[in-house]
């Protein structure tokens, strides 16, 4: 599948880089040299946010759905964001159009390495063997924060726990206020211990979404996306089965690394399978 770079381009973004190869799968490390030591303000509560998604590919939307959560943070709420994380889901998931979990993990990290300051990627979930409900892995941050970590320096001599919380867009908190997509007791866990933060997205009512998960209301924290963009991974897919472009829509590193290994070159139908029953983003 070649991908066609037209019109007048710098040597560094027109020439491809050499091979990338796969991420390693093996060993894990919890990734933590961009997180936060030390709080600027101990009087608010520290907050990790964490995407759960397929990933196949990443899109600038998935970063930018985090850079939205940053804004939302400073500027409308008690918070201090400390860091973020993107969690691919296994391949357990079973998704149509899914990459293998080390394509996922690679590109990931590609486009977190080359944009962002302040976002990593964890391999806890997609090195599973099977699929982990996205209460689970929330629960594994919580772990690796609060319990390994003991929370987050506040910078006066204490320590506070982190609170996690889910980054999502609209159309992840409609499947959640569809019956018989989440299990309540899923629900209450996600929502209720840890939170959401849920980016609008065209096409979705979210006002109706919450009606059904008033419950958890106080949780949810809701971030009106000034800029619309609907760009998905789905399309993304379709675009380059096409050989379309799909420059400005995923990070370049991306665009190379999908190149070089060949992927969603075909309609993904010798994935499909039996999907599980929680929404992901992605």
């Amino acid at each position: 599948m070649a991908i066609e770079m037209v019109g007048e381009q710098s040597d560094d973004v027109h020439q491809a880089p050499a091979d990338i190869t796969p991420a390693p799968m093996e060993d894990y490390t919890f990734p933590e040299l961009r997180l936060k030591r030390t709080m600027s303000d101990p009087e608010k509560t520290p907050l990790l946010l964490v995407a759960c998604g397929s990933f196949s590919p990443i899109t600038y939307l998935h970063l930018r759905m985090f850079e939205m959560a940053a804004d939302h943070v400073r500027f409308s709420s008690d918070y201090e964001l400390i860091g973020g994380y993107l969690s691919p889901v296994s391949d357990a998931y079973r998704k149509a159009g899914l990459a293998s979990a080390e394509h996922r993990v690679a590109m990931c990290q590609l486009a977190v390495d080359q944009t962002s300051d302040w976002l990593m990627v964890d391999t806890w979930e997609p090195l599973q063997k099977e699929y982990q409900p996205t209460a689970v892995v929330l629960d594994h941050f919580d772990h690796e924060i609060n319990v390994v970590r003991e929370g987050v320096d506040c910078g006066n001599g204490t320590r506070k726990p982190v609170r996690i919380a889910l980054l999502a867009g609209a159309d992840l908190i409609h499947t959640m206020s569809t019956p018989g997509v989440w299990s309540e007791k899923d629900l209450d866990h996600i929502l209720g211990k840890y939170g959401s933060f849920i980016v609008e997205r065209s096409g979705t009512d979210i006002d109706e979404a919450l009606a059904s998960l008033q419950p958890w209301k106080d949780n949810i924290h809701v971030i009106q996306q000034l800029i619309q963009n609907d760009v998905s991974s789905t399309k993304i897919r379709l675009f380059l089965r096409r050989e379309m472009s799909v420059r400005y829509l995923i990070p370049v590193p991306v665009i190379h690394y999908i190149e070089q290994h060949h992927l969603y070159e075909d309609d993904g139908t010798a994935e499909k399978g039996k999907e599980k029953q929680e929404g992901r983003s992605g």
